[in-house]
């Protein structure tokens, strides 16, 4: 597989929107089409493989699974993971010759998509800083018109130096390099087999990461176990596992607001008898 320069620069302008306020702010950009899940679907198409599009991006969706941004401060910058680490794991699998869906794939995948880092984010970051000083010109000015161009207008200067040609250029050439790589290394060599063992752990740590966020107490480990036994033992799909999920958290949900109401309701009975005392005294 090799990427072309229209392939890249169509990379490039997704990364683009990946953050850009013009997309709705964060909720279509950076947390749609920004998500290993959807980006793995976009390169899939751009690259003309959908299936193995996807298949990357459900690997690399499972190492950030639970990433979060609070504030400014990223551990990884997902438009550089869905736009340049998904298209280069898959040069990587098409020139081993994978099959998409096995194992195999899947760790090398993720070796090789979490090797971009935060490349993009804080450079756009930086020079986002010198628009917003000046939008403070404007407010001290009283040009309150003049600060559309601050949200929906400079930004595109600094996706376009630090989002677009990055995108463009890592894509274009790391798919050679990639390519060449796969020509000096073997895969039954060390190096190859230590690629495929790292990947292979990855997912761990996306899992940790989200048990971290949502388990306080041994107990809760009884419904965060209850997707994998279905999908395990009753051989259902994701699909089914989210009906299943919903319906149980409907009756808990139902079963916590009916205890709510008659806790309430046993205070305020409380405190109007001690009320009538008081009037009695």
């Amino acid at each position: 597989m090799t990427i072309s320069w229209l392939q890249a620069a169509l990379l490039g302008l997704f990364a683009c929107l990946c953050s850009n306020s013009c997309m709705a702010g964060q909720a279509v950009g950076n947390y749609t089409i920004g998500r290993p899940l959807v980006g793995g679907l976009v390169c899939g198409i751009i690259l003309g493989n959908i299936p193995l599009g996807i298949a990357c991006g459900v690997a690399m969706q499972l190492v950030y699974i639970a990433l979060v941004t609070p504030g400014g401060t990223v551990s990884a910058d997902v438009r550089a993971i869905s736009y340049i680490g998904i298209p280069l794991a898959m040069v990587a699998i098409s020139s081993q010759r994978l099959n998409p869906l096995s194992g195999s794939a899947a760790n090398l995948a993720q070796s090789v998509g979490t090797l971009v880092g935060t490349v993009l984010y804080y450079a756009v970051a930086t020079l986002n800083l010198v628009w917003q000083s000046f939008g403070w010109k404007d407010v001290h000015n009283g040009r309150l018109n003049k600060l559309t161009a601050v949200n929906f207008g400079w930004p595109w200067i600094s996706h376009a130096i630090f989002s677009f040609l990055p995108t463009m250029l890592f894509t274009y050439y790391g798919a050679t390099a990639v390519t060449a790589l796969r020509n000096a290394l073997p895969m039954d060599g060390v190096a190859m087999k230590t690629l495929f063992t790292v990947g292979g752990m990855l997912p761990c740590v996306g899992i940790a990461i989200l048990l971290r966020q949502i388990v306080d107490h041994a107990v809760d480990f009884i419904p965060f176990l209850v997707g994998f036994t279905l999908a395990a033992s009753l051989h259902l799909n994701l699909v089914s596992v989210t009906v299943v999920s919903l319906l149980f958290a409907v009756i808990v949900y139902e079963i916590e607001m009916a205890n709510g109401s008659s806790s309430g309701g046993g205070g305020a009975a409380a405190s109007a008898a001690s009320g009538d005392d008081e009037e009695d005294i």
